[in-house]
């Protein structure tokens, strides 16, 4: 991909001050110190992981894969990449890990905080092995960050919700990377590196010229009120059509998925099929006629959008968070403001180009895009740091 050309893929406005990728690129190549980075040969990054799943993980783990995507991506470039994960991770980089087993499914772990610190305490005691370290971690790591002089990148995969603005402000000057601009809008006073949208292998995801006959809505996600899966069943018994479901239920979202999800399935119309691993995905999403997006919250980004749009299945979603930003309306799929109108939106998905819907995503959504993202938001970190 051309230097002049890959901005318009995966970078975004940089809103709180002003620039965009191709500015901090010339930044990078008009200044003698900032040049050293940019032509270092190899940097040493640490990739820092949630505990919670394996890298990538066996089902569940949208952070995971994007962890996972990214790092073995950079190895691929010949970068010295370390991935702090659990110890079930599979990955080309050097592993690091403090627990043997994703924790999620340990029967031995119980208490998440503890194993969480003991992994940032591993990292950052060789902070000085690392040129750059970047944390998928949330707020865990910012304490441990402010304490080292090598930079920490924190990609912000959550929402920024009000409980931790307090620590969010306290260290506001460390970088921060969103994975959409919308998510920026609770606060907008982090220092903000960019926005790099997170991307999948599109070959992992076979591509569907056409649907299943009969045809079929598709929901995939946790079983949660934000992920609005209840909004799903109410979407298909509206139109009368089949909806096939997947996704783990949390603990905390049992009692809703017992009270509103479980009597609703009948194994006819609405379909359950459990956690789905890669291979069930994959099938449920290619074969769909229409993803159904139905959140209730705002969304950082939904990579099941890029999921689904890859297998050529156009995703109908509400316009909160990221979806407006994901979707391309009327061409990839339609932008909603309500649950009753993403059900009149159905016949005119089913004429969308599945093939546009599959090249959208290969263009602006794949790990060379993200790889690419992140290697100029290392650069622009260390030059600032040497500035």
């Amino acid at each position: 991909m051309q230097n002049n050309n890959r901005e318009n893929y995966f970078l975004s406005i940089n809103h709180s001050k002003g620039e965009n990728f191709s500015e901090l690129n010339n930044k990078n190549s008009d200044n003698p110190e900032i040049g050293k980075v940019a032509l270092k040969p190899a940097l040493r990054i640490a990739q820092v992981a949630p505990l919670w799943e394996p890298v990538p993980p066996s089902a569940y783990g949208g952070i995971e894969l994007v962890v996972s995507n990214l790092t073995n991506g950079l190895v691929s470039r010949n970068h010295e990449v370390t991935l702090f994960a659990s110890g079930d991770s599979q990955t080309l980089a050097h592993l690091e890990s403090i627990c043997p087993h994703a924790l999620r499914r340990s029967s031995k772990a119980h208490e998440y905080a503890i194993y969480e610190k003991l992994q940032l305490q591993r990292v950052y005691a060789q902070a000085a092995e690392f040129d750059i370290i970047h944390s998928h971690m949330g707020l865990a790591a910012l304490p441990f960050a402010s304490q080292v002089n090598t930079p920490t990148v924190h990609t912000l995969h959550a929402p920024l919700m009000p409980d931790s603005h307090q620590i969010f402000t306290h260290y506001s000057q460390q970088p921060y990377i969103s994975i959409s601009n919308t998510q920026r809008q609770l606060a907008p006073h982090l220092n903000y590196v960019c926005t790099i949208h997170n991307g999948i292998e599109p070959q992992l995801y076979p591509f569907h010229a056409q649907p299943q006959q009969p045809p079929y809505l598709a929901f995939l996600g946790r079983m949660s009120p934000e992920k609005g899966p209840q909004h799903a069943i109410t979407i298909a018994k509206r139109i009368s059509w089949p909806l096939k479901m997947a996704g783990k239920v949390d603990i905390v979202d049992r009692k809703f998925f017992e009270r509103e999800i479980a009597p609703q399935i009948d194994g006819n119309q609405i379909e359950y099929l459990g956690e789905a691993n890669h291979a069930t995905k994959v099938e449920l999403l290619g074969n769909a006629a229409v993803t159904l997006f139905p959140i209730t919250w705002r969304e950082p980004f939904g990579l099941v959008m890029v999921e689904s749009m890859a297998t050529g299945t156009p995703v109908i979603g509400i316009g909160l968070g990221s979806v407006p930003e994901v979707i391309i309306h009327g061409k990839t799929g339609f932008v909603c403001q309500m649950v009753e109108e993403m059900a009149s939106f159905v016949p005119a998905a089913l004429e969308l180009n599945r093939q546009a819907c599959r090249n959208y995503v290969v263009s602006r959504f794949g790990i060379e895009q993200l790889v690419d993202g992140y290697e100029v938001a290392y650069r622009h970190v260390l030059a600032t740091r040497l500035g």
